[in-house]
């Protein structure tokens, strides 16, 4: 069996974090998605919202398709939980060469420290080579129209976060 972890903090998932799932799902039996609790940095949603959402659109996607689908939180080293997922494989994607730098270099060292673990690189969809979670956030509080890069459900939870805090 071939399992893999897709590693990220996906504060908000977005159409790109979906789009290489869904590609995984043709290269593993077992996928698990692992949001990292990184107390280092504020994200907008917390690790249960993100989960929820994540779930709720990879649903669909585990009807579908062979592979399992789970999610769960993480933290501490990416190969320590891959380990505990008995994952063989790290899933990360790319979206440009710069992303392609800092990756390597994780990888490496996640090859140092666990040898029977291989990092796989999916190149983003040409479609979601510049979204990130960060730049859709930055756009929704600005007032613009983020339908195009996210999940239904993930663009509704924004207009819920918004309107909590003008309330």
């Amino acid at each position: 069996m071939c399992r893999a972890v897709y590693p990220g903090s996906f504060d908000p998932i977005t159409n790109g974090h979906l789009d290489i799932i869904r590609r995984g799902c043709t290269l593993f039996d077992h996928i698990t998605v692992g949001v990292l609790n990184n107390d280092q940095k504020s994200p907008l949603f917390t690790v249960a919202e993100r989960i929820e959402m994540i779930r709720a659109v990879v649903a669909p996607l585990a009807e579908t398709t062979r592979t399992t689908i789970e999610v769960e939180s993480f933290d501490g080293l990416l190969v320590d939980f891959a380990k505990r997922k008995q994952a063989n494989c790290i899933v990360r994607g790319l979206r440009a060469v710069s992303d392609y730098e800092y990756e390597l270099q994780m990888a490496q060292m996640n090859r140092h420290m666990q040898p029977d673990i291989e990092t796989v690189f999916l190149m983003s969809a040409d479609t979601y080579s510049f979204v990130s979670s960060r730049l859709v956030k930055e756009i929704f509080f600005l007032g613009r129209s983020v339908k195009q890069f996210v999940p239904p459900i993930v663009e509704a939870r924004l207009k819920a976060k918004a309107s909590q805090a003008t309330a």
